[in-house]
C-alpha cells in the first residue's frame, strides 16, 4: 500500500508559535468534565447545554425555571425525556449523611486498650514525666 503523498517528511519546530496560549485555548475549547455522574452519563454531546438540562428537567436558569409572576400568563409545561436523572439525584439527596465527628477506629481501639489496662488512671496510661505514680 502506497503511502499518502507528503507525510514523510521531517517535522519542524515552530518557534513563532505560542505553546502556552495553544495549550491554554485548547483546554478552553474542551468540554468540562461533569461531576455529577448521573448527568453525566446521561449528557448528550450533539444537543446544546439548556437542550440537555431542559430534558433531564433541570433548570439552567433559576430565573427562567421560577419566574416571579407579573401578570397572569400561560407557563408551558416542558417535557421530561430522561426523568430518572432527576429521580437519581432525588434519591441521592434524601440519603442520610455521614456522620462525620466521630474518632477513627484506631484510636477508638487504643483509648479502650489503655482502659482495659489502666481504668481511669490516667497519669499510667499517659505516661505523664511529672505526676510519677505512687
Amino acid at each position: 500500500m502506497p503511502k499518502a503523498k507528503g507525510k514523510n517528511r521531517r517535522h519542524k519546530y515552530s518557534y513563532n508559535l505560542n505553546r502556552k496560549r495553544l495549550y491554554r485555548s485548547a483546554r478552553r475549547r474542551a468540554a468540562p468534565r461533569i461531576a455529577c455522574s448521573h448527568i453525566r452519563q446521561a449528557w448528550d454531546p450533539t444537543k446544546s447545554v439548556a437542550q440537555n438540562l431542559a430534558e433531564m428537567g433541570l433548570a439552567g436558569d433559576p430565573n427562567k425555571a421560577v419566574p416571579i409572576p407579573k401578570k397572569k400568563r400561560l407557563v408551558r409545561k416542558q417535557l421530561v425525556r430522561k426523568p430518572y436523572v432527576l429521580n437519581e439525584m432525588e434519591y441521592e439527596a434524601s440519603l442520610p449523611e455521614k456522620k462525620s465527628n466521630t474518632l477513627s477506629r484506631d484510636l477508638i481501639d487504643y483509648v479502650r486498650y489503655m482502659i482495659q489496662n489502666h481504668g481511669e488512671n490516667y497519669k499510667v496510661s499517659t505516661g505523664c514525666p511529672r505526676h510519677p505514680v505512687a
